[in-house]
């Protein structure tokens, strides 16, 4: 997948945020949603799908497996599944564009099943490891020739019947797990993976809720996930909550922007993904829980978010894991507390779309932010809520959350803030700035 055209953006401070808004379904759900109704016999239905680039990455992939995957004007999708063990032969290489959860998860699904497929994507994909798939897909059988240093493209032969294994996951990573659960699916026998720091656990509830046979419970290593292969999976309909990673941003914005009051609708809160809201409130952020309720299985709320003071902490490193995609966010409410926040324990930022580490570090120092690099995360001195210098131009590397990160640090710069490219939003977050205009903040294209 070619990269789009860069468009550049120039973020103007905002003198107050205030509104509600709704932010797009949760990537992970929506990712996971596609891939079991595409595993299922008969007509399965998604409402509030994620209709990012990654998302229509995997709904093509599974399009090109056999499934059929259809939006109605609804804007509900309806997906015939072809069932556990009927993936078919891709006739063209798989297209991820900048998905790592679409490769990952996928390669579990193909490495079980008797068809071949070849894995390709854009320079920043291409550049992520994928080793950590590859070891315990290639223990259950499949054969994965994959570029230098385990990268992108690659082919997974699949093995059918795969072999089930244990396996203890070196890293702390949902895809990993997901991708051996998946794998297992068409795996005879039981297929087990030891966790020994929970990490997001959709996967795990929508197995169980399309019919598999999944059991989690606790063990000396950590959680114990077994799922018993040969599955079959039973069409479901699926409410998909608001994005927490998403909501991130606006949660960070509203806080910092002085005056602000914004409630940002339906967004999940599975304990597995709140860590961001927790550090925040750790900080002295004023987020009120309104309307708690449970949407397709997950806990869901709308969220009043208001300005309030920041007091720098030393974020727990326990929440690394609930939280590791909204570093880029947390740097960005740290840059305003008063005092320095401390953030480690995210060595996984290494390796997301970008260094997210580095790149942070680098936008939010030409920015005019003190920062101490660590190999884990970053210390960041704040401002104790004043504005940040801002005026300096900075790059996004093909990263949606540190576009999205550098947006919001630009609301309350005394000079605007420049991101050389603002096309990767549309990965994760294609409405993005027009909520950004609903809630009074404005850009400048070009």
């Amino acid at each position: 997948m070619a990269h789009p055209e860069p468009r550049p953006v120039t973020v103007h401070a905002a003198q107050r945020l205030a509104g509600r808004i709704r932010v797009p379904g949760d990537k992970s759900i929506s990712h996971r949603s596609l891939m079991l109704s595409a595993l299922a016999v008969g007509e399965s239905r998604v409402e509030g799908l994620l209709e990012g680039e990654d998302v229509l990455a995997t709904a093509a992939a599974m399009r090109a497996m056999g499934a059929t995957i259809e939006r109605g004007g609804d804007a509900i999708w309806r997906i015939n599944g072809v069932g556990v063990g009927g993936l078919l032969q891709p006739q063209a290489a798989l297209d991820m564009g900048n998905s790592g959860t679409s490769t990952r998860l996928l390669m579990g699904l193909v490495a079980s099943h008797p068809i071949t497929a070849t894995f390709t994507g854009d320079a920043s994909l291409s550049g992520r490891p994928m080793k950590r798939v590859i070891d315990p897909l290639s223990a259950m059988g499949a054969d994965i020739t994959a570029s230098p240093g385990g990268r992108l493209p690659l082919m997974v032969r699949g093995l059918c019947p795969a072999v089930p294994i244990e396996y203890e996951l070196p890293v702390t990573s949902a895809q990993v797990k997901s991708a051996v659960l998946l794998a297992g699916l068409n795996t005879p026998g039981i297929t087990r993976v030891i966790e020994p720091v929970a990490t997001r656990d959709h996967s795990e509830r929508m197995l169980a809720g399309f019919g598999a046979t999944i059991t989690v419970e606790p063990g000396a290593r950590g959680r114990i996930i077994s799922i018993t292969g040969e599955a079959e999976l039973k069409p479901q309909t699926i409410v998909v909550p608001g994005d927490p990673s998403s909501a991130a941003f606006w949660m960070v914005a509203a806080t910092i922007v002085p005056g602000s009051d914004v409630v940002i609708e339906n967004v999940g809160l599975n304990s597995t993904r709140a860590g961001l809201v927790t550090a925040l409130r750790l900080m002295g952020a004023d987020i009120e829980e309104l309307d708690p309720r449970t949407v397709g299985g997950e806990p869901v709320a709308d969220l009043r978010v208001r300005h309030a003071a920041l007091s720098g902490i030393e974020v727990p490193h326990d929440l690394a894991p609930s939280m590791i995609d909204e570093y880029p966010a947390l740097f960005v409410a740290a840059a305003f507390a008063q005092g320095r926040t401390v953030a480690r324990g995210a060595d996984e930022l290494r390796v997301k779309e970008s260094d997210r580490i580095a790149v942070m570090k680098a936008a939010l120092e030409a920015n005019g932010v003190v920062t101490i690099e660590h190999e884990d995360g970053l210390s960041i001195d704040g401002t104790g809520g004043d504005p940040i210098p801002g005026g300096a131009t900075v790059a996004s590397s093909l990263d949606h959350r540190i576009a999205m990160g550098m947006v919001v640090a630009g609301l309350h710069a005394a000079n605007p803030i420049a991101i050389d490219d603002a096309s990767p939003v549309a990965t994760s977050f294609p409405t993005f700035f027009d909520l950004l205009a609903d809630l009074g903040g404005s850009v400048t294209w070009g």
